[in-house]
């Protein structure tokens, strides 16, 4: 009896030390600081705008200790650019830019994100700069156009460097020079913060940091992190931001619809070329578009429909490849170089629409120029054989029937054969002689 009660006395205990390992273990982690970390591989765009922004507001709203923008970036749209930078701005919570991984770099439009950013952070091995503006407006940008561009860029860049504590200097020789550096020697010049492997090291470098203007102290030694990256939808929304893809939709759907409305019933060419034409307005809606672009690619695809009424003998084909051509190299001219069309790409649409409208020419015509094959039209050329003797009129046999018929050129006896030369009134065929036999069609 003694023995169960020091069992259920040392059962007790334990239970009671179990319980309270795991309280103190419950209260270490909430009482951990949360870090958000929003990973970014990709170029900036207003899909992926909506994704940095909407994650940033996010972190401020939820209280998060700070948010991490995981950047690997080529650039991008100079508007969703800014969008970006003001939601970094008025975040009430730290926001760190870390390009990383090792090997990824933060060009053009990267630069100012991180250069906006509370804290900017690089893993080895990665780069930043080369953020001269580049076709902006247009591919021949005139020196007067070009020199404001340039230094509006500049000013802005070096403002958000010197507003947070860094070399404004060399910021601002990456948008006039082009200049791009390594993570080693931006820490070393003060253009990021902080050089680290990863990003729990990187926590745990920063943690206990005052920012710069904010004021802001950043405790996330031990942060418990949670990660985020773009949603399924966002995703195929973006892959539809790609001038190729959109500019071949577009074609696509143009064509099917084409097609539906000049052999309606069949369908499939009308539902592909819907899906299709929707799906391409759609990735226009996103990007910014040249309408001097659009209405040369309009005007091609028109001249391609009008080829099929109007007879040009190609003049209308060419002038609607070339006009097509030309438009889908200029279509997304402000969109800058990281959107340009390929000119492969509009090439080959161009030739494949010009060979299909030269096919279907092609069939036409031989359709025009071949002897019908139905109705009455179709027994004019044919040989026949006198059933009743023709003076001038009697009976002939063809295509398996009788025919009464008169003869142009005299009496034509029983057996012989004739050309059907024309149907005449009431249906009577007139009929010649041959001048030597041919096989009948009968």
């Amino acid at each position: 009896m003694r023995f169960l009660r020091v069992l259920w006395l040392g059962t007790g205990v334990l239970a009671a030390a179990l319980a309270l390992a795991h309280g103190t273990l419950l209260a270490q982690g909430e009482s951990a600081p949360r870090v958000l970390a929003v990973e970014f591989s990709n170029d900036i765009n207003p899909v992926t705008e909506d994704f940095l922004t909407g994650e940033i507001e996010r972190a401020d709203r939820e209280g998060f200790a700070a948010v991490v923008l995981l950047l690997d970036t080529p650039g991008g749209l100079g508007s969703s650019m800014r969008e970006i930078i003001k939601a970094e701005l008025r975040a009430t919570i730290p926001v760190v830019v870390y390009v990383s991984p090792q090997g990824a770099r933060a060009d053009s439009a990267g630069a100012f994100l991180a250069m906006a950013a509370d804290v900017a952070a690089m893993a080895p091995q990665t780069n930043i700069g080369s953020s001269t503006p580049v076709n902006v407006g247009g591919t021949d940008i005139q020196s007067d156009l070009r020199r404001k561009i340039v230094n509006d860029a500049a000013a802005y860049i070096r403002e958000l460097a010197e507003e947070h504590g860094r070399n404004g200097d060399l910021a601002e020789d990456f948008v006039r020079d082009g200049a791009n550096i390594g993570a080693r020697r931006a820490l070393e010049d003060n253009v990021v913060d902080a050089l680290a492997d990863d990003l729990p090291t990187l926590l745990e470098e920063i943690d206990g940091m005052r920012t710069e203007p904010k004021g802001l102290t950043l405790e996330t030694a031990g942060a418990r992190i949670e990660t985020v990256e773009m949603s399924f939808w966002k995703r195929v929304l973006d892959t539809l931001v790609d001038p190729n893809l959109i500019v071949i939709l577009m074609s696509l759907g143009i064509l099917g619809i084409t097609v539906e409305i000049l052999s309606p019933g069949l369908i499939f060419p009308g539902t592909i070329g819907g899906v299709s034409l929707i799906l391409g307005l759609l990735g226009l809606q996103v990007l910014p578009i040249s309408w001097a672009g659009l209405l040369l690619i309009g005007l091609g695809l028109t001249f391609f429909v009008a080829e099929g009424f109007i007879v040009s003998h190609g003049a209308l084909t060419l002038a609607g490849a070339a006009s097509f051509v030309v438009g889908a190299l200029i279509l997304f001219d402000p969109a800058g170089e990281l959107y340009d069309v390929s000119v492969w790409v509009a090439v080959a649409i161009a030739a494949t629409l010009a060979l299909l409208i030269g096919v279907a020419l092609a069939k036409a015509i031989v359709l025009r120029r071949s002897k019908p094959q139905t109705g009455q039209d179709e027994l004019i050329g044919d040989v026949a054989i006198v059933r009743r003797a023709l003076d001038p009129e009697g009976l002939v046999f063809v295509h398996g029937e009788l025919w009464s018929a008169c003869a142009q050129d005299g009496p034509v006896a029983v057996g012989e054969a004739v050309r059907v030369e024309a149907v005449g009134e009431d249906l009577v065929l007139e009929v010649s002689a041959v001048s030597e036999r041919e096989p009948a069609t009968a």
